[in-house]
């Protein structure tokens, strides 16, 4: 009979060098997504308060933000427009001279194929009233009539050199309607990225301000409501089927049962969005001195990856590519 205990875990454990030879999980660079405020009129970076170490950037400054993330070696930036002016229909969003579309064509400039250039497909930067769609008479968000103007700035996104678009206004249908506007014109090479978990959330509180969001009210009517974990899965289903080529849960932390569900049925790449709550809370509570705020980050992502994302898209992302190439131990 051999001794209590027969079996002994511990073993792989015992030293940092065994802990990482059998982890089940990791980081890697090309597995993260670097978000990237750019605003119209500014020429210098400019500090968002309530995510420290996070800016909007001046136009001028997104071909070295392209390098910083190409020699990181990260997968990719997500471009977010923050325009001076806006309307009801979002005209910014569709205009070929519109700050987003303006900073993609910069950032395809600079990166010549050394890491996608993202964009934001969204109406709410761009809409005096903030919604990500037009309204209606009664003052919902026509859904129909929106997706006329997806299906538009899809157009203007990719002729500005866009590889991958996120759509991420939650609108039914908005899959198969920036599919077909782009195929029609040739680009069938772009790449749809779909939000599709993404809930009515809570964490989205500081992305409002990196925005200059003018939302007054709430996106209950679109996004998902917190309490639905099926409703998801559906989600990201119907945009697998209308012809999503990755597919997203947002926001990443609060949502890892829903992650994990998607991840287990997807049949295409998954995805998964660490907001601007999440880091913000870290960066806090660090700033405090109530947590380790290296280990921290690097446990949350790998939460995150342990879920079943491929890639994430989190603030940390150069910072966290640093680590990772100097063989810093993430938690």
């Amino acid at each position: 009979m051999t001794a209590f205990p027969v079996r002994r875990p511990r073993r792989l454990r015992q030293n940092a060098a065994l802990r990482r030879l059998v982890a089940e999980n990791d980081l890697a660079p090309r597995r993260l997504v670097l978000p990237v405020f750019v605003k119209e009129g500014i020429d210098a970076p400019q500090p968002i308060s309530s995510m420290p170490g996070v800016s909007q950037h001046p136009l001028v400054g997104v071909a070295d933000l392209v390098e910083q993330a190409a020699a990181a070696g990260i997968g990719g930036i997500m471009l977010f427009g923050v325009p001076e002016t806006r309307d009801a229909v979002g005209s910014g969003a569709t205009s070929p001279g519109g700050i987003l579309n303006r900073a993609v064509a910069e950032a395809a400039r600079a990166a010549a194929g050394r890491l996608t250039v993202q964009a934001d497909l969204c109406l709410d930067e761009f809409t005096d009233h903030g919604h990500c769609g037009v309204l209606a008479a009664d003052g919902s968000v026509d859904n129909d009539a929106t997706l006329e103007i997806y299906a538009r700035m899809a157009l203007a996104l990719a002729d500005a050199g866009a590889g991958i678009l996120g759509l991420s206004g939650m609108m039914d249908g908005q899959v198969a309607a920036c599919r077909t506007a782009l195929d029609a014109a040739g680009h069938t090479g772009v790449v749809l990225l779909a939000y599709s978990a993404k809930y009515a959330s809570a964490f989205y509180g500081p992305f409002r301000e990196a925005v200059e969001s003018t939302l007054t009210g709430d996106r209950r009517t679109y996004q998902l409501d917190a309490a639905n974990g099926r409703e998801g899965v559906q989600e990201a289903l119907i945009d697998i089927d209308e012809g999503a080529d990755i597919v997203m849960v947002k926001p990443a932390g609060p949502y890892l049962d829903v992650l994990a569900e998607v991840a287990a049925v997807s049949s295409v790449p998954v995805w998964a969005y660490q907001v601007s709550g999440e880091y913000a809370m870290i960066e806090h509570a660090a700033a405090a001195g109530v947590i380790d705020r290296e280990r921290a980050i690097g446990e949350s992502l790998l939460g995150i990856r342990r879920a079943g994302a491929e890639a994430i898209l989190t603030y940390w992302a150069l910072e966290v590519a640093g680590w990772i190439r100097d063989g810093k131990d993430l938690a």
